[in-house]
């Protein structure tokens, strides 16, 4: 009877078990929303969008006020049109500016929105007009490189344009300027 009893114990175990894990799987793949309530659809159009993906956060003021629903590439434009679907407690300034943002050095990118102050808000099918592309990390290291390498070889211009030679090549000094 005992043995039985011990049985249950490990069944109910290994149920709740599962169930975390699967709510880890479904938390760690950006798919636990479950208070997916009535929303809007916003679009935004940016030049790069770096790694950004769909089902990633929408937030303004560090709150999660959405989700990134869509993104297609525009051909005529080329540029990447993001779909953002809002949840419809939060509305927006016509204004209002998107951005894309990445959570720390080399975390996730997301979406965020700084409220503008129009009298008007986005509604359904709206396009964002200020909108700011990714920062993309390997863009910023070259171009620290390139500045970096830049600032040396005209370090080392002046020096050579400060040479005694003058043009008929005597190697005299110039007459200093009164």
């Amino acid at each position: 009877m005992s043995n039985e009893k011990f049985d249950w114990w490990v069944g109910i175990f290994m149920l709740l078990g599962a169930i975390a894990l699967t709510f880890l799987a479904l938390r760690a793949g950006n798919l636990a929303t479950f208070s997916q309530g009535p929303s809007y659809n916003v679009l935004a159009k940016f030049d790069n969008i770096g790694g950004l993906k769909v089902r990633a956060p929408v937030k303004s003021s560090g709150v999660v006020v959405g989700r990134v629903a869509t993104i297609q590439f525009d051909d005529k434009t080329f540029q990447a049109v993001v779909t953002l679907q809002l949840e419809k407690r939060y509305t927006f300034p016509a204004d209002s500016a998107v951005k894309i943002l990445t959570s720390g050095l080399l975390g996730e990118q997301y979406v965020g929105i700084e409220a503008g102050g129009d009298d008007t808000v986005l509604a359904d099918g709206s396009v964002v007009q200020y909108t700011q592309s990714a920062i993309v990390l390997e863009t910023l290291i070259s171009k620290l490189m390139f500045g970096m390498a830049e600032k040396q070889g005209s370090a080392s211009t002046p020096a050579a344009s400060q040479s005694t030679e003058t043009p008929s090549g005597t190697g005299a000094a110039p007459a200093p300027a009164k």
